[in-house]
């Protein structure tokens, strides 16, 4: 078990390294892309839907851009098999910031269809969760162990800034001022400055390791950490019950919030400034128990979508999503951390892939799932029904994460270190 007895550091202490400052720079212009989208390819994809329904064009496409991804972690997360971090952050930057490009300027042209649209995001995003979770170890790598924490906060700041404040408000600028086509464009331009940072920062593959840890797979490891994967059950379906959200609210505001394309955009802003205050928050809980801030994470969000379906008005629908990003934020870097305690230097590929597949999994079926949800229960009515299941989630989660006494790490289900 790697377990560090130093302080962990703070967000400063881990920036004072330059190669990590640079590298966070080309995630958070990828990031940017990432987010134009949120407000911009559902506006594509209404465009050009034909006869799908318009609730399932949205859904669809925003899930294409997981499925393939997910199919192709799931070998080397499962299997023996290892990929080279810098190789694969390489070509998902070539492969996605081309296709959505190409993607971009088709639409422009008047020349592409909902299903080229669908099949193309299958093709161009199918390294997106080995790149992930390539990030993250990336990342890690350039700081000293007890400074994980700091990296698995940082990376959350800039990601939320990112997807939710910068990469909306930039997508709605583009699509207003000119089109949503020209967003993907640019988004695809966007992974210009992560593929430099990897270059520049990012050393040469260390060679895999040598003895039996090089054939463990990341399953084989999670099955001797109960406690690890009785949180991933958790992570997954926070995740999973988060989807509906983002389908649902675009209807939610249009609909009986009477609002419009700028209303929705200001519920995202407020959702975003919420989150950068949340992350930045994370810096001073790095030494709040980790177990119950994550299970009173998922009740608090729960709390919040139950006060975002009750509302009544645009203001009030968006400061209810702006307390959800406060809770919603420190999630992801507490839930990595807490992990990565309980892992060797070799585990950590297989266990970090496996984690960021199994929980990138949730969002294609949550995708998938939002579209006959939505439109069988509509916007207000699906996002109640995701709060409600959120917050037997949270029950959940305190009866097989948080109820008992520390086990060790080790240990199969129902025995504890003496």
């Amino acid at each position: 078990m790697a377990q560090s007895t130093q302080q962990e550091m703070s967000y400063g202490q881990a920036l004072k390294g330059s190669r990590l400052s640079f590298f966070l720079a080309g995630v958070g212009f990828s990031s940017i892309g990432d987010g134009m989208l949120i407000s911009t390819i559902p506006l594509v994809a209404i465009g050009i839907h034909g006869s799908m329904p318009i609730a399932f064009a949205v859904s669809l496409t925003a899930a294409a851009a997981y499925v393939s991804s997910v199919c192709l972690a799931i070998p080397f997360s499962l299997g023996r098999l290892r990929f080279p971090v810098k190789t694969s952050l390489i070509a998902d930057c070539l492969l996605r910031g081309v296709t959505l490009a190409a993607l971009g300027v088709a639409a422009a042209g008047g020349s592409l269809s909902i299903e080229v649209l669908i099949g193309a995001l299958l093709v161009g995003s199918c390294l997106r969760s080995l790149s992930a979770s390539g990030i993250r170890l990336a990342a890690i790598s350039l700081v000293p162990s007890h400074g994980r924490y700091a990296v698995n906060g940082l990376l959350s700041t800039v990601r939320q800034f990112a997807l939710y404040v910068a990469g909306p408000a930039l997508g709605g600028l583009v699509a207003a001022v000119f089109s949503p086509e020209w967003a993907l464009v640019i988004d695809g331009a966007t992974f210009l400055p992560l593929l430099v940072a990897t270059l520049v920062t990012l050393s040469s593959e260390p060679p895999a390791p040598a003895g039996p840890e090089r054939t463990e797979s990341g399953l084989k490891v999670l099955r001797t950490l109960p406690i690890a994967w009785r949180l991933l059950v958790i992570v997954f379906f926070y995740n999973l019950f988060y989807m509906p959200v983002e389908v649902a609210l675009p209807l939610f505001v249009d609909g009986p919030l009477a609002g419009n394309g700028k209303a929705l955009g200001i519920v995202w802003t407020l959702f975003g400034a919420g989150a950068i205050i949340g992350a930045l928050a994370t810096n001073h809980l790095r030494h709040v128990p980790q177990r119950p801030l994550l299970i009173g994470i998922v009740a608090g969000w729960g709390a919040a979508m139950i006060g975002l379906a009750s509302a009544q008005s645009v203001l009030w629908a968006s400061i209810a999503f702006f307390v959800a990003g406060v809770i919603y934020a420190p999630f992801t870097p507490v839930a990595y951390t807490y992990l990565h305690t309980f892992l060797s230097e070799e585990e950590a590929q297989p266990v970090i892939t496996l984690w960021s597949t199994v929980s990138t999994l949730a969002a294609p079926l949550g995708l998938a799932a939002a579209g006959p949800l939505v439109y069988a229960l509509g916007g207000r009515g699906s996002i109640f029904l995701s709060a409600l299941v959120t917050l037997a989630l949270s029950f959940v989660a305190w009866r097989i994460i948080g109820s008992q006494p520390s086990p060790d790490p080790r240990q199969p289900d129902g025995q504890t270190s003496e």
